[in-house]
């Protein structure tokens, strides 16, 4: 059996990676921080135009007609370049709420566990609720990630394999994204008058990294073709840790550059914290795979 992505898959995935690199590079990323927006109608609109939230609509519908695996694939490179905004949340509302398959809607969902709903500001409709709730502002750990806290939660369950599988593949991008932050640096910054890459102490937190990210993506990408339930649980598990550890090594890699506002780092860090609560965290994953490999036990 083959599990490479076909050559359409692959012009998938290279097709988004070059819209989101022309609409939302670096520059767009810091414009996005400083000014506090997390969501930009026009790229949103954008998105939605592309077939990102319509992609496993099907055709009848006015949808792109394509299954798990490629939505995975483009997750991946939106969380490569940590496009903000509630993007799982609105993909799954395709075809549920109008106007989530085109942009033209903003959609959140109750992904975070209890009363927190990220994005609620921004919303026109919240998966688990009629209509859009109330709610009081909270402190966020990311800075394009607001939350709110609501009075009452409400219910996103029938969504929660595919969100989970989804935030994975987000995770799974950012984690990419961090190698090559940090194998870069270490080429760049010199010690001792050669670059740091070139100490075993650098070598092997890359290596690390590497490591984690490649097993994250085989695990994501299995489960996206076979949408079990506990392998998407192992996949949100091992995305999760690639995820902010490998934020944590690339950090460890930029030494006190990596914590300055001016760089990147950070960033993927603070999103990489926030989104491992989100629609299934690591002890929700753990427990689930403990029944399932008890039940396989009996």
């Amino acid at each position: 059996m083959d599990f490479q992505p076909t050559e359409d898959q692959k012009d998938l995935r290279a097709g988004v990676r070059d819209l989101l690199a022309g609409r939302y590079g670096r520059d767009a990323l810091r414009a996005s921080v400083d000014s506090g927006v997390s969501v930009d109608r026009a790229l949103w609109r954008e998105l939605g135009g592309a077939g990102f939230f319509a992609l496993r609509l099907p055709e009848s519908e006015g949808g792109v007609g394509l299954g798990l695996p490629e939505a995975v694939l483009v997750f991946e490179e939106a969380g490569r370049a940590l496009v903000p905004g509630p993007l799982v949340a609105t993909h799954l509302a395709a075809g549920v709420v109008p106007g989530a398959a085109a942009g033209t809607a903003v959609v959140s969902a109750f992904d975070l566990g209890g009363p927190l709903v990220a994005h609620l500001g921004d919303a026109d409709a919240v998966l688990g609720a009629s209509g859009v709730p109330a709610g009081e502002p909270v402190r966020s750990v990311d800075p394009l990630t607001p939350l709110h806290r609501v009075a009452v939660a409400g219910d996103s369950s029938a969504y929660r394999e595919v969100g989970a599988l989804l935030t994975a593949a987000l995770q799974l991008g950012s984690a990419l994204r961090t190698v090559e932050l940090a194998v870069r640096y270490a080429g760049e910054r010199e010690q001792f008058g050669q670059p740091i890459g070139a100490f075993q102490a650098v070598k092997h937190l890359c290596a690390r990294m590497l490591v984690r990210a490649e097993v994250a993506r085989t695990a994501v990408y299995a489960a996206a073709v076979t949408g079990d339930a506990g392998e998407v649980a192992g996949a949100k598990l091992l995305a999760d840790e690639a995820a902010v550890r490998g934020a944590r090594d690339c950090l460890q890699v930029h030494g006190g550059m990596g914590f300055t506002w001016e760089a990147d780092v950070h960033l993927h860090l603070k999103r990489a914290w926030v989104r491992a609560e989100q629609w299934r965290t690591a002890a929700q994953a753990e427990e689930l795979l403990a029944r399932e490999l008890l039940g396989s036990a009996g």
